[in-house]
């Protein structure tokens, strides 16, 4: 590290060495060795007889950098938050590519499907009521260039009732009010 001149902050100094502060806290504000600190303290009078008979710079290596530690957790989170955001790609890509077959599932002729009495499935009501009470999702609307779209949570695809009611592309019917918007599937008993 290369010297620099501290004798600008010879004030800001005496009063760190007033308030008790450390060499090396008083290193670490000015971005200089602990070394250069002791050096500059001597020179400029700032050591009591007391504080130089007891030598507490044999304590500390010749450099402590203590932005080091501060570095690395930084790049330990800069590459968490790498990793994530490849992760989302990875996944929306997937989900990308599961829409695209399962559109392509639907243009192709289908056999007459059978249809059981009764509804849809069969659960426990504890199922049903513990899906719902799972809680609100999330969900934005895109108003872009290319038209508007309702983007949904993903966790929306841990939820049992969508996958059995809604995943996959469905024809709807919007209703608009005042202080909500109902979508509806049409073309489908319910």
């Amino acid at each position: 590290m290369a010297r620099r001149s501290l004798r600008p902050n010879l004030n800001q100094i005496r009063a760190w060495v007033r308030q008790g502060r450390t060499d090396a806290w008083i290193a670490h504000q000015l971005d200089v060795s602990v070394r250069d600190i002791e050096q500059f303290k001597r020179q400029n009078e700032l050591v009591s007889d007391e504080d130089a008979l007891d030598p507490v710079a044999e304590d500390y290596p010749d450099e402590i950098d203590l932005r080091a530690e501060d570095d690395a957790l930084i790049a330990a989170e800069l590459e968490a938050a790498e990793i994530e955001a490849e992760r989302v790609k990875a996944e929306r890509e997937a989900e990308a590519e599961r829409a695209q077959a399962e559109h392509e599932n639907e243009d192709a002729p289908r056999s007459r499907a059978r249809r059981r009495r009764g509804g849809r499935g069969r659960r426990l009501l504890g199922d049903r009521s513990a899906a719902r009470n799972a809680g609100p999702l999330e969900g934005t609307f895109d108003h872009g260039e290319e038209g508007y779209g309702l983007w949904l949570d993903p966790a929306i695809q841990d939820n049992p009732i969508y996958a059995e009611h809604w995943a996959g592309h469905r024809p709807v019917e919007v209703e608009v009010e005042e202080d909500r918007i109902v979508i509806r599937r049409v073309g489908e008993d319910d």
